[in-house]
């Protein structure tokens, strides 16, 4: 099989949101296939470049399916099993990706603020997030304040995103910048916000570095970072 064949398969099974073989797709008549964790094992048999992989097979397929997302050809639970997908096929490709020489883009700390237990939107932007070659520290969903800003104190990292779902818990944000800026470390990190409630004028308002209206948006910002 060809390198190009393979990373097609391995992009179409991404965007049919399968991980093994026994998965179902969207199209009928693919379980029992080789899908994305199959596919990217005997890839990297054939000595396929891990960077290709990335690049030409998770990395585009993703894209697509953010299209399909914003055109509401797919919904959120779709999108999230794209994304597991990506997941997958970059556990299988860590080693793989330092030995090729891909440098991570730096940390990027992640959380849902405390009193919100919503992590739907916040799992797809970390999985996106290590698909695109950043180092993601997830703290998971409902994480006090003080554990968010000492992981980026310990982490160094340049990067944090908070998700709140909630209007009662979207003030939560604020709490996180002031006490960035309490410790000193406002001016070392960009503060990337999003979740259902937040807009624009309200990232403004509490001095995060852009608001991201979902995981694709997130990635282009961060672009503009890495040029």
């Amino acid at each position: 099989m060809y390198t190009r064949e393979l990373i097609n398969k391995i992009s179409f099974n991404v965007i049919q949101g399968r991980v093994e073989a026994e998965d179902e797709g969207f199209d009928e008549g693919l379980e029992g296939q080789p899908a994305v964790t199959e596919l990217v094992h005997m890839a990297l048999e054939k000595g396929v470049d891990p960077k290709a992989i990335v690049i030409d097979g998770l990395t585009k397929a993703m894209e697509l399916v953010g299209e399909k997302f914003e055109r509401g050809e797919y919904l959120i639970p779709d999108m999230l099993a794209s994304a597991e997908c990506v997941s997958a096929a970059m556990d299988i490709m860590g080693s793989h990706l330092v030995h090729a020489g891909v440098k991570s883009k730096g940390k990027f700390v992640i959380a849902t603020v405390a009193g919100d237990l919503h992590d739907i939107g916040k799992n797809i932007v970390s999985i996106m997030l290590k698909g695109s070659g950043y180092e993601v520290v997830d703290l998971g969903s409902d994480v006090p304040t003080e554990k968010i800003v000492t992981s980026v104190k310990e982490q160094q990292a340049p990067y944090l995103g908070l998700s709140a779902l909630l209007t009662s818990t979207m003030w939560v944000m604020e709490e996180v910048i002031n006490k960035l800026k309490k410790e000193g470390l406002y001016g070392n990190v960009k503060v990337l916000i999003g979740g259902a409630p937040i807009s624009q004028s309200f990232a403004d308002k509490i001095g995060a570095y852009a608001y991201c209206r979902n995981a694709f948006e997130a990635i282009e910002i961060l672009k503009g970072e890495t040029r």
